[in-house]
């Protein structure tokens, strides 16, 4: 069976990939900002959802999806006090006393279980009467529904905006490939079946060394993964023989494009946030923007699938412009004192070898600095995205050296 009968075989499921407009100008400065990938006691973070979801408001995010793996934050779940201090790994207040200073002492619904002390931990219906306002914030119902595949190896996708539990894939027998592809078109299935439209995006694709750009590139049916997800483990640079996010970004699209003649993939950044008490406290470190036409779940899934968004580490867009007939990029970033920005045009051409490694994919075709940069893509390019990075540090950085970023969704690929 030739490789393109086995692309073509694992394109045929109900796709949840991009259909971006040709053509564009987006004035980006009134978008929505949020964090698609946040973990609470629900899972294995450390913390209330409610002092999660209050962290994220009050620093002016207008969305948020608590991703704890494998469940919604539905019906009762009591934790043992003990598990919890023991997850906190706290400096100064442990996490009951600020959740407590907080809210007030009667807020935490204490409950006894044998010989255990406990607490009811708060349901998102019951973090949506209390932080959700109309236009202003929005929690998104989502889950990490996170697969296991051959060799243990972690397939993690978060599914956002969905009416109920999707079941993990765990199968030790099949491939990454062939788990990403079930566990996608489950969640294309529930999709179908509720009528209520649903994104979901490949978590940390070199966590573990799990996913390669070819998995990516197989499995048709999966259009969005994270080209930047902030926590430390996981191997976002790569190492010396193995490519990082962006890499694998390229080779994806240009294996989708050239041999699949499928959609890229659009790339989300998130915190994938765990830890809030000490030690490697990780919110506020990834979001996308979304230029959605109403502040909700359907309309954020739809802008996204439009391509109408971007991914952040930072850095704040002011305009998104593509012009289809003259093949003309603009991206601006939103100036800040003292800070220079610099834009990397970046595709592949058509003529690129395949035979020699992955020699001429993900080439920088312009290299440019200040607060904004135009480029005409030429002919023969598959497609054009842009990396724009800041001469400012981040300031909670998940790895060495780390700077402020954004990424601007591939075009000029139709």
């Amino acid at each position: 069976m030739t490789k393109q009968v086995i692309y073509h075989l694992l394109a045929v499921a109900l796709p949840i990939c991009a259909t971006p407009l040709s053509a564009f100008d987006y004035d980006t400065s009134n978008w929505f900002k949020g964090n698609t990938h946040t973990h609470s006691l629900w899972s294995d973070g450390n913390d209330f959802p409610e002092m999660i979801i209050d962290w994220y408001k009050s620093r002016d995010y207008d969305f948020l999806a608590l991703t704890d793996h494998n469940v919604l934050q539905v019906g009762e779940k009591w934790m043992d006090l003990e598990a919890i201090k023991k997850r906190q790994r706290a400096i100064g207040r442990d996490a009951v006393s600020k959740c407590e200073a907080r809210f007030g002492k009667d807020w935490i619904q204490w409950k006894t279980q044998g010989d255990k002390k406990g607490i009811i931990l708060k349901t998102l219906d019951h973090c949506r009467e209390q932080f959700e306002e109309p236009g202003k914030f929005y929690l998104l119902p989502a889950e990490e529904v996170s697969n296991g595949a051959k060799d243990k190896a972690p397939v993690h996708i978060n599914a956002l905006n969905i009416p109920k539990v999707i079941p993990a894939v765990k199968d030790g027998t099949a491939s990454v490939a062939e788990v990403m592809e079930r566990s996608f078109a489950m969640i294309a299935e529930v999709e179908k079946e509720s009528g209520q439209p649903i994104l979901a995006h490949l978590n940390h694709p070199n966590f573990q060394w799990a996913v390669t750009a070819d998995d990516l590139a197989k499995v048709a049916i999966g259009g969005y993964f994270e080209i930047y997800n902030g926590h430390p483990g996981i191997n976002h640079l790569g190492d010396d023989t193995r490519p990082g996010d962006e890499r694998i970004w390229d080779i994806a699209n240009t294996i989708r494009i050239a041999e699949m003649e499928t959609t890229p993939l659009m790339g989300v950044a998130t915190d994938d946030s765990h830890t809030y008490h000490g030690g490697d406290v990780s919110p506020g470190r990834g979001w996308v923007v979304v230029g959605a036409d109403k502040l909700g779940g359907d309309a954020i899934v739809e802008a996204m699938r439009e391509g109408k968004f971007y991914a952040s580490s930072g850095i704040e867009l002011g305009r998104i412009a593509f012009d289809k007939d003259s093949g003309l990029l603009t991206v601006a970033a939103k100036p800040e004192e003292g800070v220079e920005y610099t834009f990397e045009f970046i595709g592949t051409r058509k003529g690129y070898d395949a035979s020699a490694a992955d020699t001429g994919i993900g080439e920088v075709f312009l290299s440019s600095t200040g607060n904004s940069a135009a480029f005409q893509i030429p002919g023969d390019a598959l497609y054009m995205r842009v990396t724009v990075t800041s001469s400012k540090r981040h300031p909670n950085p998940s790895y060495t050296d780390q700077k402020e970023q954004a990424w601007i969704q591939p075009v000029g690929w139709k």
